[in-house]
């Protein structure tokens, strides 16, 4: 098959991204929900935790399954794809960036943009590309992060009704800048995620290619016997993003807390996050671990890593059959 030239290329990536980034997320999207109740929470999270500090106040959500039965109750099923919208806006192109990004990466690393030649490129130039490819990704997508987190964490009744209200309130009150609130602790924790999702998925796709080479008798590593196979491709994905999300989170929380700053959000959700609560992101960490716990770095780890894996899965996956289909169309 003809090698498709920088612009075709550029079209495959960004539209194979697009197309992967809003499956994953809309399939996602009640983990991340859930996740994202449990990271603007300051009270603890957990029964246990509840009990271990001898704190008698309650707190609105205290485990995974409790939280899916409240939100239900509550805001219905249509609670759980609350703010998919503005995470579409943020993950379709955010992904669509992201791969194409990393693409020409690689393709400047290996002087080649065929996709064999990206498999001999080290574990290390993986990590890099895959960091780089994040920090711009994140950059060009960052303000629908913010809203999409806003609407998700406000609970009922709605403080935002729509995500226009939710842009004019940030504006008016915040400024232009304040659509990039938390941007700091974003790209800091962008860096070893992106990277460690990147590099470890290239890194599980090569040792499952050797592994096909050595139960096949076909010599050449990178030949269509030995290439992955779709359930092979899910486990990979499911790997990196697993790995990457645990190593990650904490930085994820600080960044929850800087986007909700100054939401007032019914009292039944617990206390508020005033506005400029945190002067910056290592305030926000101290704070957070002298009022909370080192638990409270962690606060969401469950739905996040049940919701990172299979996220990741299916975007690598959508993201590697839909670029296939799309090269044997254009080229």
């Amino acid at each position: 098959m003809e090698e498709p030239g920088q612009l075709k290329r550029a079209v495959i990536d960004a539209t194979a991204g697009l197309i992967a980034g809003g499956i994953s997320r809309t399939v996602t999207s009640p983990l991340d929900v859930i996740k994202i109740r449990f990271q603007v929470q300051l009270e603890p999270t957990s029964s246990w935790a509840l009990v271990r500090r001898n704190l008698t106040g309650p707190s609105k959500y205290t485990g995974m399954f409790q939280a899916t039965k409240d939100i239900f109750k509550e805001e219905g099923l249509p609670g759980f794809w609350r703010g998919n919208v503005p995470a579409l806006l943020m993950v379709m192109p955010y992904t669509a960036i992201q791969f194409t990004v990393l693409h020409k990466l690689k393709t400047f690393a290996a002087g080649s943009s065929k996709t064999e030649d990206h498999a001999h490129l080290s574990p290390y130039l993986s990590y890099v590309s895959g960091a780089l490819a994040g920090c711009a990704a994140t950059v060009g997508s960052y303000p629908f992060d913010l809203l999409r987190t806003l609407l998700a964490s406000q609970g009922e009744p709605k403080v935002y009704p729509t995500m226009r209200s939710a842009f004019v309130d940030i504006v008016k009150t915040r400024g232009f800048r304040g659509l990039y609130a938390g941007l700091s602790p974003t790209l800091v924790e962008i860096v070893p995620y992106a990277g460690l999702q990147f590099g470890t998925y290239d890194t599980f796709k090569r040792w499952t290619v050797m592994l096909n080479q050595f139960r096949s008798s076909s010599p050449d590593l990178y030949s269509t016997d030995n290439s992955p196979t779709s359930f092979q491709l899910f486990l990979c994905g499911l790997a990196a993003g697993t790995c990457a999300k645990l190593v990650c989170h904490p930085l994820d929380v600080v960044k929850k807390r800087f986007q909700i700053e100054g939401l007032q959000r019914h009292p039944r959700y617990g206390a508020r996050i005033e506005h400029r609560a945190y002067s910056n992101m290592f305030d926000a960490l101290r704070r957070i671990v002298q009022k909370e716990g080192w638990a409270g770095l962690y606060k969401g780890i469950v739905p996040s890593t049940v919701k990172a894996a299979p996220a990741g899965a299916v975007t690598f996956v959508a993201y590697e059959y839909t670029s296939d289909w799309l090269e044997s169309r254009i080229t």
